[in-house]
């Protein structure tokens, strides 16, 4: 098995359940949430595409607003906002036994995930675990996944690598995406990073 890298050409983020009232739930959950703005600020700025899922928002309400800003709203002055982006509001743990999120995600066409959620040991394991069975390489954010219990979190780690996922962070991803200082986003990439 080769070294597992991330190309943006190839990458697509995925953000699990990043809602009004599981969020607060979850251990270091504000800067949990500033981690994901900054990682979905810095996947729009390398143009990849982005799936967001929320589980019953009817119960649990809807993507936190400093996320939902850091995916639509203007990120460098005389941008032009994103359009407003579609959900996929499911019931079932993992994502891709949903029709909608696994149709869109194969519409994209890319075959690296970029996954960050709550709970890590739930949602995003399932999802993990599904993912890699279709063939995805996975790249698990481990600063931009969390549980109720650190103990939980560490156990889906393991159990997620172990499956054939890779552990990163957000800096390193999107460092690794840019390859080098010479590319045309770097500057960008350090202003939300920093």
């Amino acid at each position: 098995m080769g070294v597992k890298r991330i190309k943006k050409e190839d990458a697509v983020l995925v953000i699990v359940d990043f809602q009004e009232k599981l969020l607060p739930a979850m251990k270091k959950s504000e800067e949990l949430e500033e981690t994901i703005v900054r990682f979905a600020k810095g996947c729009r700025t390398l143009g990849l595409d982005i799936i967001v899922t929320e589980q019953y928002p009817k119960g649990l309400g809807r993507t936190t607003a400093a996320i939902n800003e850091a995916l639509t709203a203007e990120l460098f002055e005389g941008e032009i906002p994103k359009e407003e982006y579609v959900p996929v509001e499911k019931t079932v743990f993992s994502a891709m036994r949903d029709g909608v999120f696994a149709e869109r995600l194969r519409k994209i066409g890319k075959r690296t995930v970029l996954l960050c959620g709550i709970e890590a040991h739930i949602c995003t394991q399932q999802l993990c675990m599904d993912l890699l069975e279709e063939g995805y390489n996975v790249f698990v954010i481990e600063d931009g996944i969390s549980s109720r219990s650190k103990h939980n979190k560490k156990v889906a780690c393991t159990r997620m690598t172990a499956a054939g996922a890779v552990l990163t962070t957000y800096e390193a991803a999107l460092y690794e995406m840019l390859e080098g200082k010479d590319s045309l986003e770097f500057k960008k990439i350090s202003k939300i990073i920093k």
